[in-house]
């Protein structure tokens, strides 16, 4: 019988700390948030319809506006400029776009329902996490 070796909590650490594990952790958090807009300048008609759906009007403007929303808030969390900024911001634009989207409490009963009951519960985490990484962001600027 062969015994593997565990890493030590120490080689954990530092593989979690790392620079590029933080960077892709980071990544993935913003994936949503870079993939959505650029699916929207590329089918800039989408955009508009997805606007008229939810009732956002002018659409064209709040096509515009997510779009460079968007992508302005992940470059800041990832590239650390005001990251804390660009996380709370994220934090909140998702919040305020699940209540808008995911109203699943006003759909019956069945599959979607239960889809979009998901999705509100996934999206409230997804405010969260950038709440974690704001409070970092700040915690880490204030220990300097």
């Amino acid at each position: 019988m062969m015994i593997t070796k565990i890493p030590s909590q120490g080689a954990v650490v530092s593989l979690i700390v790392s620079p590029a594990v933080r960077f892709v952790a980071l990544l993935a958090l913003c994936a949503a948030y870079i993939q959505g807009p650029l699916t929207k300048l590329f089918d800039f008609q989408g955009a508009i319809a997805e606007m008229e759906h939810f009732g956002l009007h002018p659409t064209a403007f709040f096509a515009v506006v997510v779009i460079l929303f968007e992508l302005t808030a992940s470059a800041m969390v990832l590239s650390g400029f005001l990251r804390w900024l660009g996380a709370m911001a994220l934090a909140g634009f998702t919040l305020l776009a699940t209540f808008i989207a995911l109203r699943f409490w006003e759909m019956p009963f069945g599959l979607e329902r239960m889809m979009a009951t998901n999705a509100f519960f996934e999206h409230l985490g997804l405010s969260g996490a950038f709440v974690i990484v704001a409070a970092i962001d700040v915690a880490k600027g204030a220990s300097k």
